[in-house]
């Protein structure tokens, strides 16, 4: 069926949440601007941060020049270490965590003779890009951070929010690039709260669907920090959502099943779910599956799942860049490799997609276009 690129009806876009005008936390130095996005940036931009896009050195510079000294590395040479080794890119920032660490330790020093302690981590989710469906628990939790690590799936428009006295760090993964690993991702948080800071750890859609959430309280907790978990619109929520498209439904779908797309190895096929995820009943939801579906449609259907069964390919849901793909699950692969669709992409499997007012318009549109080519071939 049809690509679509457009802005759902459902609910009117107003403009982006403005970031705030009076830092809320002042605990560390200022001077960490950041720009906000282009407005004329093609439709195709990322409204998330890639691993060496500009906006990202422009948030982190301040990890990568330590005291301001003539031999600091700039963010145009951290850029090319990225593009080089992860290990050069993360030995440029080194010496300026050490000493924001050092700056953190002495306050807490100071503190404890108040009675003060140990700082605190939050695992904050971020939704599915759309800042206006962050929640008030989460837009104070960042305006309040001292410190915050972010993942590449938090939105452009969410990191505006962060409060300017406050320090950004990217701790993103993408297929082939990991920034940091998670074992060191767990000893950042750990340094920083036990050094005083107001760490927060921002997570694209809920810290704890899909997100590695829970293996980084259980770290934390383990080691006496106090964490706090402030959920998000998960993406299957918050794109269903957009789209129209109910995820149960009385006498269409009972249950709902999420999946994650990922090879446990990397490779090209899903974990293995197939056989026990192909009920006409439930409606499958499949996380980060842009490069496993094409081994996962046919199991589908080599398991029951009748190939006409209606599904929906969403790239950057909820963004002004979503783009969506409507087909049957047998022209699923095709049509999503059509439209050129790339990551981050959300998968909707089960009659409970028909349900969306834009199936219709998908199905009508390559109704005209079929009428028009019996058209053509007549003259």
């Amino acid at each position: 069926m049809a690509l679509a690129v457009r802005t759902p009806r459902f609910q009117p876009r107003p403009a982006s949440i403005s970031a705030p005008t009076t830092p809320a936390s002042t605990s560390l130095a200022a001077g960490n601007a950041r720009p906000r996005p282009c407005a004329g940036a093609a439709v195709r931009a990322s409204p998330f941060t890639e691993a060496t896009s500009s906006s990202r050195y422009r948030r982190d510079a301040w990890s990568y020049a330590a005291d301001g000294s003539s031999n600091s590395a700039s963010p145009s040479s951290a850029a090319a270490a990225a593009a080089g080794r992860r290990d050069d890119e993360i030995a440029l920032q080194l010496p300026e965590l050490r000493r924001l660490l050092d700056v953190l330790r002495a306050s807490r020093g100071r503190g404890a003779e108040e009675g003060g302690g140990p700082g605190r981590v939050a695992l904050v989710g971020t939704g599915p890009g759309d800042p206006e469906l962050l929640t008030l628990k989460a837009v104070r939790a960042i305006e309040a951070a001292d410190l915050v690590l972010y993942d590449r799936l938090v939105s452009n428009d969410v990191l505006d929010l962060v409060g300017e006295g406050a320090r950004l760090l990217y701790v993103g993964k993408t297929a082939g690039y990991h920034s940091r690993t998670q074992e060191e991702i767990h000893e950042l948080l750990l340094s920083f709260a036990e050094a005083g800071a107001n760490v927060v750890r921002l997570k694209g859609g809920d810290p704890l669907v899909f997100g590695r959430g829970g293996e980084e309280m259980d770290f934390l907790q383990q080691q006496g920090i106090k964490v706090e978990v402030i959920p998000g619109i998960t993406s299957a929520s918050g794109i269903a959502a957009e789209l129209g498209i109910p995820l149960t439904h009385r006498g269409v779908a009972t249950s709902v099943r999420f999946l994650t797309g990922h090879s446990r190895n990397g490779g090209t096929d899903p974990l293995y779910v197939a056989g026990n995820a192909a009920d006409p009943d439930t409606t499958l939801v499949v996380y980060m599956g842009l490069s496993t579906l094409p081994s996962l449609a046919p199991k589908l259907m080599k398991h029951g799942l009748p190939p006409d069964t209606p599904a929906v390919a969403v790239e950057r849901g909820t963004t002004p860049q979503q783009r969506t793909v409507f087909a049957s699950l047998k022209d699923l692969v095709d049509e999503v490799k059509s439209a050129d669709l790339v990551s981050p992409t959300l998968i909707i499997i089960g009659k409970v997609v028909s349900l969306s007012p834009f199936w219709v318009e998908s199905s009508e549109h390559d109704a005209l276009k079929v009428q028009s080519s019996y058209a053509n071939e007549a003259r």
